[in-house]
Parts: C-alpha cells; sequence; structure tokens
C-alpha cells in the first residue's frame, strides 16, 4: 500500500483535523442555502397524493402551490398533473449519484454552480410551458438533474469541514427545508396572485440562480504551509478533503497516474470501494425501510384527521406544527448528539429517532380526537427533523469523510423508489380496508425495521473493535477517529489489496 511505503520512507505527515468552524460556517451557510432553494422548493414528503391535495399544497412545498394553476390552465386530470412534482423529486434523488460523481472529478463547487445554472434554466424555460408534456421535461427533468447536481456534494463539503460539531453543523443546514418552506410558499403564492404562474415560476428561477452563488462559497479545504509552499492543493477531486493531498506529500515520487481507460476505470472503483462494505450495505438496507415509512404519515395525517371528525382549519394545523418541530429536531437534535457524553454513540441516537417515529405511527390508530393528534404531531415532527439531520453523520461514521460525497449519492439514490411507491401503496390499502390502519402500521413496522437493522450493524461494529481491543492489535484497529479519513480503507486493504491502492 501506498500507504506503508511512504511510512517507509519516514516521510509521513500526522493528519490535520477538520478545522470545525472558521470557513466551515460558511459551507454550512451555504448548504443552509441549497437545502432552501432545492427542498423548500420541492419535496414529497409534505405532498398528499389524494383529494386533500389542494389544502396540503396550499401551505407547503412550493413547486406544489402550482399544481391547482396547472391543471386549471392545461385542463389535465389529477393524475397527469401530479406526475409534475412527482418527476421533479424523483430526478433529484435518482441522479443523486451524478452529482456526487461530478463532485468528485471537477469539484463540490462546480458540481453546485452547475446544479444551480441547470435548475434556474429549467424554471425560466417552464415559464413559456405550452403542455404537460412540455413541464414534464423542463421542470420535472432539467429542473430535477440540477437540484441533484446541488443536493449531494453540498452536503458533503460540511462533513469535510466538521468533526467535533459536525451532527450541529448538518441540523443547521438541513433545517434549510423547513425554514425555507415558511418563508418562500406564501412569498410564491403571492407572486401567482400578482404575475400569475408563469411570472412565479420566472421569479423562482432568478431565485434559485442564487445556487450558483452558494457554490462559489464551496471552498475546498487547503493547508496554509502547503498553499505558501507550493500554491493551493488541487484537492477538488475529493470534495475538499485533505486525504489524497496527505498521501502525494508522503511520497518521494508521486506515483503517475496512467490516462488510459483502465486507470480511469480503476479510479471509478476506487471512488465506490466502500459498496464492498458490509456495514454500508446493511446502512442502505435500513434507509430503503426509513424511506419507505417516513412519507406515509405526512400524506395521510390531514385525510385521516378529516376522517376521524377534525376540522379542516385544526388538520392543517397539525402539519404545520409538524413543520415547525420539524426545525426544532433538526438544530436542537444535533446539537445534543455532538455533547461530549453522546458524540460516541451518535449511531444510537440516530436508532433511537428512527425507532421512536415508528412507534409514534402504530399508535396512530389509537388517536382520534385532535387532542391526541397534537402530541403525536410533535413527537413525531422532533424525531424526523432529528434523523434528518444525522443521516450524512451516520453515514460518515461509516464509509468515512472521503467517501462521504459518493456514499451520499446512493444513500440519496436509494430513497427515490421508495419515495415514489410508498405513497400509492398506502392508498390501496386504504382503498382495499376502508380505514387508515394498516397504511400507518405499513409505516411503523418499515420504520422499526430500519432501527433494527442499524442497530444490528451498531452492535456488529462494537463487538469488532472489542475483539480488536483484546487482542490490543493497534496497528490495523480499524477504529479510528472519524476526523481521519475513511473507515473503508481498512476493510478493502485487507480483503481486496489491489483495490487499496491511491490513485
Amino acid at each position: 500500500m501506498v500507504h506503508a511505503a511512504a511510512m517507509a520512507q519516514g516521510k509521513k505527515r500526522p493528519a490535520v483535523p477538520p478545522p470545525d468552524g472558521g470557513w466551515g460556517w460558511v459551507i454550512v451557510a451555504g448548504c443552509f442555502m441549497v437545502t432552501v432553494c432545492t427542498r423548500a422548493v420541492t419535496s414529497f414528503r409534505f405532498c398528499s397524493l389524494n383529494r386533500f391535495q389542494p389544502l396540503l399544497t396550499g401551505q407547503f412545498r412550493c413547486i406544489s402551490i402550482f399544481f391547482v394553476e396547472f391543471q386549471m390552465h392545461f385542463g389535465g386530470d389529477y393524475s397527469g398533473t401530479a406526475w409534475i412534482h412527482s418527476l421533479v423529486d424523483c430526478t433529484t434523488m435518482l441522479c443523486a449519484p451524478l452529482g456526487s460523481f461530478i463532485g468528485n472529478r471537477l469539484s463540490c463547487r462546480i458540481a453546485v454552480i452547475l446544479g444551480g445554472f441547470l435548475s434556474s434554466i429549467g424554471l425560466v424555460l417552464s415559464s413559456f410551458a405550452t403542455s404537460l408534456e412540455y413541464l414534464y421535461l423542463t421542470l420535472g427533468v432539467l429542473t430535477g438533474i440540477g437540484f441533484s447536481l446541488c443536493y449531494t456534494p453540498a452536503i458533503a463539503m460540511v462533513g469535510s469541514y466538521f468533526c467535533e460539531r459536525k451532527a450541529l453543523a448538518y441540523g443547521i443546514a438541513m433545517s434549510g427545508s423547513g425554514i425555507g418552506t415558511f418563508i418562500l410558499a406564501p412569498v410564491v403564492q403571492l407572486l401567482i396572485e400578482h404575475y400569475s404562474w408563469r411570472g412565479a415560476l420566472l421569479i423562482l428561477g432568478g431565485v434559485v440562480s442564487n445556487l450558483c452563488v452558494c457554490g462559489a462559497l464551496l471552498r475546498p479545504i487547503t493547508l496554509k504551509e502547503e498553499e505558501e509552499a507550493h500554491g493551493p492543493v488541487p484537492l477538488d477531486t475529493d470534495c475538499g478533503y485533505r486525504v489524497k493531498a496527505q498521501v502525494v506529500s508522503t511520497l518521494e515520487e508521486p506515483l503517475a497516474i496512467n490516462n488510459s481507460k483502465g486507470s480511469r476505470c480503476f479510479k471509478s472503483m476506487q471512488e465506490y470501494r466502500f459498496l464492498l462494505m458490509p456495514d454500508f450495505l446493511m446502512l442502505a438496507v435500513s434507509f430503503l425501510f426509513l424511506a419507505s415509512g417516513c412519507s406515509l404519515p405526512f400524506v395521510y395525517l390531514v385525510p385521516y384527521a378529516l376522517d376521524v371528525g377534525v376540522s379542516h382549519h385544526q388538520a392543517a394545523f397539525l402539519m404545520s406544527i409538524l413543520g415547525v418541530i420539524d426545525i426544532v429536531g433538526n438544530i436542537t437534535f444535533g446539537w445534543l448528539v455532538d455533547r461530549r457524553c453522546l458524540k460516541k454513540y451518535r449511531n444510537v441516537c440516530y436508532m433511537i429517532a428512527v425507532g421512536m417515529e415508528g412507534l409514534c405511527c402504530l399508535f396512530i390508530p389509537l388517536l382520534r380526537t385532535f387532542a391526541l393528534l397534537v402530541p403525536f404531531s410533535v413527537l413525531y415532527g422532533y424525531f424526523d427533523g432529528a434523523y434528518v439531520a444525522l443521516i450524512p453523520v451516520v453515514t460518515s461514521d461509516i464509509v468515512g469523510t472521503t467517501n462521504l460525497s459518493s456514499a451520499l449519492g446512493i444513500v440519496y439514490f436509494l430513497h427515490a423508489i421508495p419515495y415514489l411507491l410508498s405513497p400509492p401503496i398506502g392508498g390501496w390499502l386504504v382503498d382495499t380496508t376502508g380505514t387508515y390502519t394498516a397504511t400507518f402500521f405499513l409505516s411503523g413496522f418499515a420504520l422499526i425495521s430500519s432501527s433494527l437493522v442499524i442497530s444490528t450493524v451498531t452492535g456488529i461494529r462494537h463487538c469488532r473493535r472489542t475483539q480488536k481491543h483484546r487482542k490490543n492489535n493497534k496497528d490495523t484497529d480499524p477504529k479510528q477517529d472519524p476526523c481521519q479519513g475513511s473507515r473503508s480503507d481498512f476493510y478493502i486493504a485487507s480483503r481486496f489489496p489491489c483495490l487499496s491502492i491511491q490513485m
């Protein structure tokens, strides 16, 4: 391995931890604005794909506010118009690996700037739409691809700047989705009233173009002494993290990289070597269960409340509670998990948050009054915000910061199909059984299954570390500081030596 060769030469330099502040807070602010523009403008979770759609879309996601306008202008049926929203959200998730790929190959900065340009162009072109099919391509596909190029690289960039306060940083960054919703949704409604839906889309395209500015803020990490001696270190291929520069600097003569197709293919294998880790594969299964269950309460809470006799105003207020408490969960749970007593148990905290969501869903059929549904909205909203902030943290703890961008691309890709299929399946259960009980049970058991899988991963990793500690084999112990590179290197090096050479 290159690391071993470098150590033999006696030139290995201790790794420098992330700054945990400084320009990192500017990165957090940039990621916050990215989540405002991408997830507040469009997100599946607060949209109801049923007959109560107009009630929900008037208060939450901005793209959904255009639903009635598109339906009235083009005369389309409900399902045909709903495809616009489904396409933009699913394209954002399905193309998440593309955002990671561009971020790794070029830089996170370039990926976000390019994504901001594409999404802005998509919204501007949508203002000239002449049919629903036109909107499928511009608003659904083009804007969705642009959002996918922005979302994953920006989130990964936060992880490269923070370690000790990583959960808090992600909590602040991810809260942009909820905060942006409450700001943009009423503004977009006013724009439609004053300038029509075409003018509103045109202005929204201008707002989203600020993603290019956010991308410009994503400055990659460079070591000051290296900048002074040799100029900026080209770390763009690793989303600004320092690991590759450290490896190169330990060699008397850095490895020459062949530009052949075989070399490029090998480099691609390096970027996704974490896929060979059993821990990550189990984490992926956990995310599949999570995505299958987390959207159902947001979709069917209001219909269920109306079905048990809650008024329309009170049902809408339940969703408002969910949205506000979701923001509180983003920030406060991230702050709590970063406390010294809990920092070692981030995975356990994530597992508890997801498990509590599942338990809340199992109790919904027993809650048949507004007074009982309010505590549910508070608890579910809080734990939903909590786990969303911890997804990048848990992923980073499994694969390491070096591979975080590529891993997040896979993670968000896994969310796409369950997000698309679980609400129709829940609706089919309602139609078949005549009640919402089976739908909420499906959500609850899916979330609890996700929690059980991640608890299995945590238990296995704990046993592995305990065995290594007993053997007192510290030189090959994969337990390392999460701030110091990739956890996947040890696993891959021990089982696939041919993939352990850093390109």
